[in-house]
């Protein structure tokens, strides 16, 4: 496989099209600086999917599209397809030429191809990470990345190592495997959480179906029983509607009929009222004459008399004489002219009494005459009632009475209707109070779950603490362990000899004991003193006897495996001048100091070896104290916490050197102890943990089983809830209905009571109408000759209306006369 030919497009300075063609073996790119040898090999890195624009020794994306220079502008895109030779099937792909190519549009989309075909930069990326290639891959070192890789880490060589063997890509899609277990594993367990949650829920859930079921049985037969009763509803009022049809088409035929009567009854009339008419203006003439003619009549006659009394008083004056009157006469006659005025004065108010007598008897015989008119105009209309047809009114009569039944029988069905609303109005009002009481109850029961609910996700919260407080400490249990466990395997290492101690070591020689370093147990903190003061002997290999060591020294010289240093376990004996304690016996040691030998605990077998080589060794705190203590004692040796030596004719020391065996030793002994520690803690965590998990499970069920119980009291409220709703509704639908009732009850009983009054009178119409033509003649013969009566008697009551009218007007033109004779008498008797 290699790469065969690559075309630019638009990229950087490369701005027409561009092909480069590759041979297999190596290829150079030679040419000056800034010719763009660089952007070649950018090319290839952006072609197999790099990302980065500072990689690509740019600020953004966008720069790698050719930028345009002063001749020529900028273009929109960039395009860079590399042909790779698959001759060798290196790529898993059936093609032998596999062409990848990228476009970026300077708005920022992307384009991605395989042979032409779009697809993803992810597909390329998998496709070439197979054949050890890509945009992470380190096949392509740019500028300034050589030194980096020089100068590159261990764990950055070990990325390149694996890099190169192949590991990376599958290390890559492990990581990739792992995220999308990891994401699978949160979506499995959200998903049993919200199984159980619904499972939980399915309970109260089904309780509440059910009873939707049953409201929806409720509401279906309630519907059916509604469209039952409006049907019959529409059957009675389309038969009802039907016999008002068959009626009014009965009444429209006798209705022509009748209109064509009247039509010519109409005709009949309309030529006597012509006829009238045209004699209404002589009549009216003719009256008016007669009037004018009878108050001429009647003034005539007032000025004759008038005249008379003048003509009377004139001769009575001329009688007498005018000069030399006896004025006891002119008072006398003044007195009889006082009297004859008041005599007229008494006259004049009796005439204006009969004038208001008249008047009054007037108005009322032309009321009288009035009323009698209207008695021959309605016993007139009776007979055109007869005239126009009993049937019309028969038929009317008929539709008002039929409207009236019609009318009471629906006032009695909104009785029926009003009296049922309030039944269910009633029922639902009484099972409301009953529900509101068991509402109280259930939400007592809900407080006493609400605090056992409480008190087990407290519960539940604690065991949940616990147990992640208990996985804590497993899991730094377990930290520790691998840590110490790895610390024992290296100080482990560290203890394998390649020397001849570990030749013997290692050989099977019959009476070797072992290392001295793991036969002796030393005082922590003072590893490095001991080390000192056993010296060479603290790598030491102890054997049972002499013959042993000679052996074991024989078979070091015969394999040629180095030297050693052989301990005796037994056979040798310490020095009899020496005490148990490590010092000759009347060597008092000053404070702080300490015998070597009481700060081991060496095995019974090496024993007696121990104490003689750690005899006359003291252990001190630093070089003065040792100093001081070998002036004094010079028998001794003196050792320092820090592993120097001080002796009357040696001493040794110095800065830290390397871990003697006996402290690696040491440190391994510690190690196992503190492994064990952790070992023992992590079964005592995980035996914790087991009753935790129990515990939490438990918490869990009680949270749970109240949660559930809590649930169905939340569903039980709900249900009633929905009860109350439903009959709160039921209640305000029957309140709404008898309040519908109601208002078209009064409105039927209004229609009602103005029907009965229209039959009544209708009723007595048809009644005068379907009287005897001949009683209803001599009705007419009789109120005739009333109205006549009547008519005279008003028309003479106008007459001595008149009459008094002008009387009085005599009268008081007498006494307007008589007024002034009596001043003028008396003044001429004066």
């Amino acid at each position: 496989m290699h790469l065969k030919t690559l075309t630019l497009r638009g990229f950087k300075s490369f701005a027409s099209a561009t092909t480069l063609g590759f041979e297999p073996g190596v290829t150079c790119v030679v040419g000056p600086n800034g010719s763009g040898k660089s952007n070649v090999v950018d090319a290839l890195a952006w072609v197999m999917g790099e990302q980065g624009a500072k990689s690509l020794r740019g600020g953004k994306m966008e720069d790698v599209i050719f930028a345009g220079t002063s001749g020529r502008p900028p273009l929109g895109r960039a395009e860079v397809s590399l042909t790779i030779d698959n001759s060798d099937g290196a790529l898993p792909i059936d093609y032998t030429e596999v062409t990848i190519s990228r476009t970026l549009f300077r708005s920022g989309g992307s384009e991605y191809a395989i042979n032409g075909s779009s697809c993803r930069l992810l597909d390329i990326q998998d496709l070439l990470s197979d054949s050890g290639l890509g945009r992470e891959m380190h096949v392509i070192v740019g500028q300034g990345q050589l030194d980096a890789v020089l100068r590159a880490t261990p764990e950055e060589r070990r990325g390149f190592v694996e890099e190169a063997a192949g590991v990376l890509k599958h290390r890559k899609r492990k990581e990739k495997a792992l995220r999308k277990l990891d994401a699978m594993q949160a979506n499995l367990t959200r998903l049993t959480d919200l199984t159980s949650e619904i499972r939980r829920q399915l309970g109260p859930l089904g309780k509440q179906a059910e009873v939707a079921r049953k409201a929806q049985t409720v509401q279906q037969d309630l519907r059916d029983a509604r469209a039952r009763l409006l049907a019959d509803d529409l059957v009675q009022l389309t038969a009802t509607l039907e016999q008002e049809i068959a009626d009014e088409t009965a009444l429209q035929a006798r209705r022509a009929e009748v209109e064509q009567t009247l039509a010519a009854a109409r005709a009949r009339l309309a030529g006597l009222e012509a006829e009238a008419a045209a004699a209404a203006p002589a009549l009216s003439e003719a009256s008016e004459v007669w009037y004018r003619l009878s108050s001429l009549r009647e003034r005539l006659r007032g000025t004759s008399t008038l005249a008379g009394e003048r003509l009377r008083l004139l001769g009575s004056a001329a009688d007498e004489p005018t000069g030399g009157r006896d004025p006891d006469d002119l008072e006398a006659q003044a007195a009889r002219a006082r009297a004859a005025e008041a005599e007229l004065a008494g006259e004049v108010e009796m005439a204006r009494a009969a004038v208001e007598a008249a008047a009054t008897q007037r108005a009322e015989l032309e009321e009288a005459a009035r009323a009698a008119e209207k008695q021959v105009a309605a016993l007139q209309r009776a007979v055109a009632d007869r005239r126009e047809g009993l049937a019309r009114l028969a038929g009317q009569v008929a539709a008002k009475r039929s409207r009236v039944e019609a009318t009471e029988s629906e006032i009695g069905r909104l009785r029926d209707a009003v009296a049922e609303a309030e039944r269910r109005g009633h029922q639902a009002t009484v099972e409301f109070t009953a529900l509101e009481s068991q509402v109280a109850g259930v939400e007592q029961g809900e407080e006493g779950l609400d605090a056992e609910h409480e008190a087990a996700t407290e519960a539940l919260d604690d065991a949940v603490a616990r147990l992640a407080t208990l996985k804590e400490a497993e899991q730094v249990a377990e930290r520790d362990r691998a840590t110490w466990a790895a610390r024992v395997e290296a100080l482990g290492m560290s203890l394998v000899r390649k020397d001849g101690a570990g030749a013997l070591l290692e050989a099977d020689l019959p009476g070797r004991l072992g290392s001295l370093a793991a036969l002796v147990s030393v005082e922590a903190g003072f590893e490095d003193a001991l080390a000192a003061a056993f010296g060479a002997t603290a790598d030491a290999v102890a054997v049972e006897s002499l013959e042993v060591a000679v052996d074991a020294l024989r078979l070091l010289r015969t394999e040629d495996s180095g030297r050693a240093v052989l301990v005796v376990g037994s056979g040798g004996a310490p020095d009899p001048g020496a005490s148990r304690t490590g010092v000759p016996d009347g060597v008092a040691l000053p404070e702080g100091a300490v015998p070597a030998v009481s700060l081991v605990q060496p095995a019974a077998v090496v024993r007696a070896a121990v104490e003689e080589l750690l005899t006359g060794v003291v252990v001190v705190d630093d070089l003065a104290r040792a100093r001081a203590l070998v002036h004094e004692h010079p028998s001794l040796t003196a050792v320092t916490r820090q592993g120097d030596l001080l002796g009357a004719v040696r001493a040794s020391g110095g800065s830290a050197s390397a871990p003697s065996v006996l402290e690696l030793q040491a440190a391994l002994d510690d190690a196992r102890e503190q492994l064990d520690e952790a070992v023992a803690r992590g079964e005592r965590t995980r035996f914790e943990l087991v009753a935790a998990r129990d515990a939490e499970q438990a918490a869990r069920e009680r949270h749970d089983a109240t949660l559930d119980r809590l649930h169905e009291s939340d569903a039980a409220l709900a249900a009633v809830a929905e009860q109350l709703g439903h009959l709160g509704s039921v209640a305000r639908s029957a309140r709404a209905e008898v309040e519908r009732a109601e208002r078209a009850l009064a409105g039927a009983t209004e229609r009602l009571a103005a029907d009965q009054t229209e039959l009544a009178e209708l009723a007595e119409r048809l009644e005068r109408a379907e009287q005897d033509p001949a009683e209803s003649e001599d009705e007419i013969a009789t109120a005739l000759a009333e109205r006549d009566r009547t008519s005279a008697e008003a028309s003479s009551a106008r007459s001595r209306e008149t009459e008094a009218r002008l009387t009085l007007r005599t009268s008081e033109e007498r006494a307007r006369a008589l007024s002034g004779r009596a001043q003028s008498l008396e003044r001429a008797a004066a």
